[in-house]
């Protein structure tokens, strides 16, 4: 065991070349984007009150958000435990709970990590629970969450630094592990935000799988369900639109649980490490930004006419329609080739063996599936009205977030596939947005 441990390290060391070009604008992109994930993510809290849910506050009356900032609670230790208790959850039932193991994608070393699929169950186990305090304390847990949502926002934040930064410290450790080609510059800062680290792991316990879908997934749907007990508390119902969120939302949760298995072949899984980028991104922007909405219609509850519903469904329904369709025709070409609905696209083939997919819906756009996700986000926002414009930071975010990732993939196959990119570019001019983008 010792040998082979050895032979890994030695193997590991050879393939742990230092990182030679940057993103995120680099060091100084780095240092700008970890506090200023932060600031936004505790500043959506004063900028969104039953007085105000509007950016042009911090021009038009500063003040106010000041008032805010002082009048709310944004630390209590019962929710730091509340929060604790729920991470530590997840770690005990990634061990413990039964689940498939599975195989994930050859790593650069010739290895394979063993990953345990259990998500799906981890949700289930975490309903039933919700459940009993459903049945014996009536809506109030609920409740409790919805109003100390920025505290337990803020726990989550200093755990998230604190995990970031044993990260960090952690892939120093002797034994070598494989480092990410993306995160390992030897610039603290830049290093500390993209993650040293391919695969961080305690044991069988995979960090970076643990958190990418487990505990920020599952808290995303826990708190749109404890706004939607919130808005029933105060007016004794639940709005159509609360509801709508709902289901778009949960729906969401439960497929990319569903799918879980999925996850291993995405670039946070494949190519980035795991330092506070992810870690923050997993663990606090998808729990605390991505229910902006619901929370915003607690404090402005909207009943939706049935044509502003009617409308809303169409939108959700296309997004979904281009998203789920074109990953599964893409998907298809590469596992099932001869399939009838696949087996005569257009493709280019290239020297590696690879063919890239010029035909169906991918003769539109190089990501088709960011399309139908981002029309998707709009599909969430849209229930809020047009009243105030911070329940639309999600839309505005998640297009700058698949902008970026489609730059991301763009650098990484053109470096892959050279020239036979250059052609594919040419018969497929357009990244996202057919005819504009």
């Amino acid at each position: 065991m010792a040998a082979g441990s050895s032979t890994v390290a030695e193997k590991n060391r050879e393939l742990n070349v230092r990182t030679t070009s940057y993103e995120f604008f680099g060091p100084v992109g780095a240092a700008v984007l970890v506090p200023l994930l932060i600031v936004t993510t505790l500043g959506l809290f004063p900028l969104c009150t039953k007085e105000s849910c509007s950016p042009l506050v911090l021009v038009t009356d500063p003040q106010s958000v000041l008032d805010n900032i002082a009048a709310l609670k944004w630390w209590d230790w019962k929710a730091a435990g509340v929060y604790m208790l729920w991470i530590s959850f997840h770690f005990v039932g990634y061990l413990v709970v039964p689940g498939r193991i599975i195989e994930g994608t050859m790593l650069r070393n010739n290895s394979r990590l063993k990953y345990k699929i259990n998500g799906l169950t981890m949700a289930y186990l975490t309903a039933a629970l919700l459940g009993g305090a459903l049945y014996f304390y009536g809506l109030a847990p609920f409740v409790w969450i919805a109003e100390n949502t920025l505290p337990l926002c803020t726990a989550a934040t200093a755990y998230a630094l604190a995990q970031a930064t044993f990260l960090y410290l952690y892939s120093f450790r002797s034994n070598t592990p494989l480092m990410s080609l993306v995160g390992n510059s030897g610039n603290f800062i830049y290093d500390f935000w993209m993650g040293r680290e391919l695969n961080p792991r305690l044991g069988f316990l995979d960090l970076k799988y643990l958190c990418e879908l487990r505990p920020g997934l599952i808290l995303w749907a826990i708190l749109n369900l404890s706004y939607a007990a919130k808005q029933y508390h105060e007016l004794g119902r639940v709005t159509n639109s609360m509801i709508l969120v709902q289901i778009f939302e949960i729906y969401y949760v439960l497929d990319a649980l569903i799918n879980e298995e999925a996850i291993l072949t995405t670039m946070d899984i494949i190519q980035d490490g795991f330092g506070f980028m992810l870690t923050y991104g997993d663990l606090v922007w998808v729990p605390f930004v991505y229910t902006l909405q619901a929370r915003y219609l607690t404090l402005y509850p909207i009943d939706l006419s049935p044509a502003a519903l009617g409308g809303i469904l169409l939108v959700k329904i296309i997004g979904f329609y281009i998203f789920r369709s074109s990953n599964l025709q893409k998907n298809d070409f590469r596992a099932k080739p001869d399939a009838p609905h696949v087996k005569n696209l257009k493709f280019i083939q290239t020297a590696s063996g690879t063919r890239l997919l010029v035909d169906g819906w991918w003769k539109w756009s190089r990501h088709m599936n960011y399309l139908g996700d981002w029309i998707m986000g709009i599909a969430w926002c849209l229930p809020c009205g047009f009243g105030h414009a911070i329940p639309y930071f999600y839309a505005l975010y998640f297009a700058l977030l698949l902008v970026h990732r489609s730059l991301r993939d763009e650098e990484k196959c053109q470096h892959k596939y050279g020239k036979y990119w250059d052609e594919y570019r040419q018969k497929v001019p357009y990244y996202i947005v057919p005819y504009i983008y």
